[in-house]
């Protein structure tokens, strides 16, 4: 492995590091990233925002926060020891424990001296003459690198909206994505909580418990399903460590890398019966199988998604005690599956507690935020503390955070105005060398992340072997790319509801589907081709 070498600029100004990669984010992504490109001879420094490692893990502290895919579904796969040495506590893992392992891999490898914490990175700039990325961080320090890697999330830029009045706010408040690392005393306090996607949900079902009201605004009703968690016993840890390999490769064959199948039956061609049956089965299952172990077509537009749709409404009815409120958690206006689904422990019977409120700010909108609390059209709510559970400017707005410069001098940002234009959403024409790895995966994260990562590394690595200066994608195959997204995307279930994944939660935002419409399976099968025909769709020099 090469260490990093240093230049001296001439006016000058301080010693600027360089290497052969930088990447920004220490999170899941990131730090794999660092242990790959290592692992292929690379030297690397990683540049992270936090004070800690983790990335989503570490920002994400509220209380309730936690998987919702499987623990043992999540991890990394790249080492067998760390397999076998770590024991996931529960089913779907909290938050704390997550920070712990993901520590734990930090030390366990020696990841540490190639993360520099506290480091924001404000602007990253292409130099043509030197075909290297130049960071700048918030503090002033530089560095340089032939590659640059933005292992910063799809959902790591929180979205508060721009209410008037947020300021005037005499009490405590902040986004669940941002929580105080010292957490908030919420104890016998008049709470508002504002939003109630998956985060919402979570948060609401946990402090619920403690404060002396809850005061829940919501504009969208959602469909949640019960987690059902639970620890894992000693016999059920030395089943999940032997069967890891036939863990990997199920979720390697699905269409998210899940370790759920989906049943290739449609829910029509069963009966009435047969088809009860099963919805009430997956039920009472834990986790995400009530929806990627269902009919297959449960989750394509059509009759099949609006049979299922019917049978969670009512589940959701029943389990809320006033018919009124029941009907206002009752989701009406977005198929299932269009949205993430939330998966909850009790969230519904929250609002069957007195000291909870739940108020439908889609009929009266909140019109400020106010010395007091929160005002909409019909009343003001008194609170001492307002939690944002407002969700987050997917994929491109943490990209927009850093400004991102290419050749000409052509600003990343604008680029993407109408949407990303990428191809396979890791690379941009006029942008060598930079790869925007948080724009091209979503699914059960780790398990999809691990993949691209090796690809992106692997890229790395056949530029330098090969001594080339540069990597980037043609004009042609990211128009190409950025029409297939852009048709087959307007297909699909996910682009069928107002929601993060086409930008909608944003307001000015395009409409545009921002990640992949394609298939775990089918993404990784596309790279490798890619890559066996010396890089096809990109430009080497």
């Amino acid at each position: 492995m090469t260490d990093s070498l240093y230049e001296t600029s001439t006016t000058g100004e301080a010693q600027i590091e360089q290497f052969d990669a930088i990447v920004v984010g220490a999170g899941v992504t990131g730090l794999y990233s660092i242990y790959r490109l290592r692992e292929l001879g690379l030297s690397v420094q990683a540049f992270e925002d936090g004070s800690g490692i983790g990335g989503t893990w570490f920002w994400n502290r509220y209380p309730g926060c936690r998987f919702d895919s499987e623990s043992y579904t999540y991890g990394y796969s790249f080492s067998e020891e760390l397999l076998q040495e770590w024991d996931w506590k529960e089913y779907y893992s909290g938050q704390p424990e997550n920070e712990r392992y993901l520590n734990y891999v930090a030390d366990k490898f020696n990841l540490r001296p190639h993360i520099r914490l506290n480091s924001r990175v404000m602007s990253a700039t292409f130099d043509q003459n030197m075909n290297q990325w130049e960071v700048l961080l918030q503090d002033g320090h530089k560095a340089r690198g032939q590659f640059l890697i933005t292992a910063i999330g799809i959902l790591s830029a929180g979205y508060v909206p721009d209410f008037k009045g947020i300021h005037t706010f005499k009490g405590n408040w902040c986004h669940t994505g941002k929580w105080p690392a010292e957490g908030l005393d919420l104890v016998g306090q008049r709470v508002g909580v504002i939003g109630t996607g998956a985060s919402g949900v979570q948060l609401i079902t946990e402090i619920a418990k403690e404060v002396k009201h809850l005061t829940v605004f919501q504009r969208t009703a959602n469909y949640c399903a019960p987690l059902r968690n639970g620890p894992i016993d000693d016999e059920s840890q030395r089943q999940i460590k032997s069967s890891y390999p036939e863990i990997f490769k199920q979720c390697s064959e699905t269409a998210g890398s899940f370790i759920h199948k989906f049943d290739p039956r449609s829910a029509m061609e069963v009966s009435p019966e047969e088809r009860m049956q099963q919805y009430e089965a997956l039920w009472d299952e834990p986790g995400f199988k009530k929806w990627l172990s269902n009919f297959y077509d449960v989750m394509i537009p059509g009759e099949a998604n609006e049979d299922y749709a019917k049978f969670v409404r009512n589940k959701i009815r029943e389990r809320v005690n006033d018919p009124v409120i029941a009907e206002m958690l009752t989701p009406k206006n977005h198929m299932f599956g269009s949205k993430r689904l939330p998966c909850e422990s009790g969230y519904y019977e929250v609002f069957n507690q007195s000291n909870v409120l739940l108020v439908d700010v889609r009929e009266a909108p909140i019109e400020r935020i106010t010395p007091k609390g929160v005002k909409t059209k019909d009343a003001e709510y008194e609170l001492d503390i307002i939690i944002y559970a407002t969700g987050y400017d997917a994929v491109t707005g943490s990209l927009n955070k850093i400004d991102i410069h290419g050749i000409g001098g052509e600003s990343l940002k604008e680029k993407f105005a109408d949407g990303p234009r990428t191809y396979m959403g890791i690379s941009s024409a006029g942008f060598p060398n930079l790869f925007t790895v948080n724009a091209a995966s979503v699914g059960n994260f780790v398990r999809a992340a691990e993949p691209l990562v090796d690809w992106v590394s692997e890229a790395c690595s056949y530029v330098k072997k090969n001594e080339f200066m540069t990597i980037t994608a043609t004009n042609q195959a990211e128009e190409e790319w950025t029409k297939h997204v852009n048709e087959d995307g307007a297909n699909i279930l996910r682009s069928q509801a107002d929601s993060w994944f086409v930008g909608a939660n944003i307001p000015g935002k395009a409409r545009v589907l921002l990640t992949s419409p394609d298939t775990a399976p089918i993404m990784r099968a596309k790279r490798a081709e890619v890559a066996a025909n010396g890089y096809d769709g990109f430009e080497l020099h």
